[in-house]
């Protein structure tokens, strides 16, 4: 495994992390503070090139390889969790899951309007009794002649408010379990399509958009179905791996996000009549974050370069997803207490960090469940 970056993953990189610096950290802090982020630095997102990514050229994508698409999830989660959150749903759960799972037609009619921005895609699988355990959802898919009726509601659903795309999940046949789970690719304007903001203020990622979705007697046509009827729960699996590394390149950001602002707080705050770091407390805490960010952008980096060889790498996903968002939490908890005071309020941005990494050991499974499917991957099933 060769970790060297080509010429043309670090070109990636430093777009994304001038994109992150220029663009994205003037606004994070008043973004956090009003609970919103403007359109136009999504439609920004998508000018780049980024939104398309990881899409072939044919559909108006840029052809990026798992590596590249780890490293801009990197750059933009180490200045703003909700703008990388709101790209990773879009590209890797919605995007890359057409790529996998449609026809030839989905495909040319959605992929080219959501590189470009055109469309924002949400997943649409969270449902008040059914979180971990996709399997137990209890939206409906009946079947009518050609069509199909979809009735339920799903909860906490990132874009789900700005999106003109819905990949949505619901059973056709209950008494089958996950095997009749289907995925339909739904355009927010359908009939019986009604969405309201989650209530509440949520504890980070507060620029994001998380909406309760209900469906009301929805229509949608047999041409909706994206894979064949009854492949609804491995489209599912399929979107939460690629979201997986999308959240575990995401908090390694965030990691390193916290080591850089307590390396120049150490250097710069002085007490008892030197800088802080000079104390070897502070330069243990610091070693220490510095192990722990090491070892996660390694794993994530492995789990995408896997991925780029072809290789199931379900479990080497959940492995970087677990480490890197717990080595995050352990790092933003020690910045906001190296800080002090400073990292009580958002005057420095560990508190957001603080805040915002929560949601990722929650996201696409949480570390329970990351560590469930390590296990299995281990011991196999009786």
């Amino acid at each position: 495994m060769d970790l060297k970056l080509t010429e043309a993953q670090q070109k990636i990189q430093l777009q994304a992390r001038a994109f992150a610096c220029e663009r994205v950290a003037p606004l994070a802090r008043e973004m956090d503070e009003l609970g919103t982020m403007p359109l136009s630095l999504i439609q920004e997102l998508a000018n780049t090139g980024f939104l398309g990514g990881p899409l072939p050229k044919e559909y108006g994508g840029g052809g990026w390889d798992a590596v590249s698409l780890a490293l801009c999830y990197e750059e933009l989660g180490r200045v703003d969790s909700s703008v990388r959150g709101t790209m990773t749903v879009h590209t890797s759960l919605v995007s890359q899951c057409i790529l996998q799972w449609g026809n030839e037609s989905q495909k040319r009619e959605y992929l080219s309007q959501l590189a470009r921005g055109e469309m924002i895609g949400c997943c649409c699988l969270t449902e008040p009794n059914a979180g971990s355990d996709a399997a137990s959802m209890e939206t409906t898919a009946a079947r009518d002649g050609e069509d199909y009726v979809i009735n339920g509601e799903k909860i906490w659903i990132t874009n789900g408010g700005i999106a003109q795309l819905a990949m949505v999940f619901a059973n056709a046949d209950p008494s089958l379990k996950h095997k009749g789970i289907c995925a339909f690719l739904v355009p927010t304007d359908t009939p019986g399509f009604r969405r309201e903001k989650m209530p509440g203020k949520e504890l980070g990622h507060r620029a994001s958009d998380h909406a309760h979705i209900v469906f009301d007697n929805m229509r949608v046509p047999k041409s909706a179905l994206l894979g064949a009827h009854g492949e609804g729960f491995k489209v599912a699996m399929s979107a939460l791996d690629h979201g997986r590394l999308g959240v575990a390149a995401g908090a390694l950001g965030v990691g390193q996000a916290c080591l850089d602002a307590c390396v120049e707080f150490a250097k710069t705050r002085r007490q008892f009549g030197q800088r802080i770091g000079n104390f070897e407390m502070i330069q243990s805490t610091l070693a220490d974050m510095a192990a722990d960010i090491d070892a996660a952008r390694m794993l994530v980096y492995r789990a995408a370069w896997l991925k780029d060889q072809g290789v199931r790498a379900t479990r080497e996903t959940s492995i970087a997803k677990l480490f890197a968002t717990e080595a995050a939490v352990r790092a933003a908890n020690q910045a906001v207490l190296l800080h002090g005071g400073r990292g009580y309020s958002n005057e420095f941005p560990v508190e957001r960090y603080y805040r915002d990494i929560k949601g990722l050991q929650i996201y696409e499974g949480t570390a329970h469940i990351q560590r469930i499917v390590i296990a299995r991957e281990l011991l196999g099933r009786e």
